[in-house]
């Protein structure tokens, strides 16, 4: 699949798929799905992602997160929580907290999540949606003090 140019407005949308991926020498089948819609200054992203296991059990999360124009091009901050005059702000990683931002390139809009563990050490989740004909290839990446712990691929079909 190709991809083309965009801006964060052609992001806006519902997709939906599904991966398989290996954990413990075991498959397993992953749906997901992603909404990105314009919010106040910026725009949002929901997804949620359900984990299927052999003996039938499932395991669904899902996460929304706000985000608005830093002073710097194509790089948003998240806007997690609201401070005392009122202003959507990130959480704080040195609280235990996710420091969340997202960034435009070319046809790629990125999720970065980083945690900071108690003992110093830190982990970052990737987030890489791409846009191509008909959704989004997805990208995710789990990565604790530099190395790749977990990778999963998926295409998302444009639902919306």
């Amino acid at each position: 699949m190709s991809a083309v140019a965009a801006e964060i407005d052609q992001f806006f949308g519902r997709y939906e798929g599904s991966a398989e991926e290996i954990v413990a020498g075991e498959a397993r089948l992953r749906d997901m799905s992603t909404t990105i819609e314009a919010q106040d200054k910026g725009f949002s992203v929901s997804w949620t992602s359900v984990t299927y296991k052999s003996d039938g059990r499932s395991k669904e999360k899902t996460y929304t997160i706000n985000f608005t124009p830093s002073q710097r091009e194509s790089i948003y901050g998240s806007a997690m929580q609201t401070n005392m005059f009122g202003k959507q702000i990130p959480l704080d990683p040195l609280k235990g907290e996710p420091f969340v931002w997202a960034r435009l390139e070319g046809d790629t809009l990125s999720l970065y999540s980083m945690f900071i563990a108690e003992e110093g050490a830190y982990e970052i989740q990737e987030y890489h949606r791409t846009l191509v004909e008909g959704g989004l290839d997805l990208t995710f990446r789990r990565i604790n003090q530099g190395t790749a712990v977990r990778e999963v691929n998926a295409f998302l079909e444009r639902a919306s």
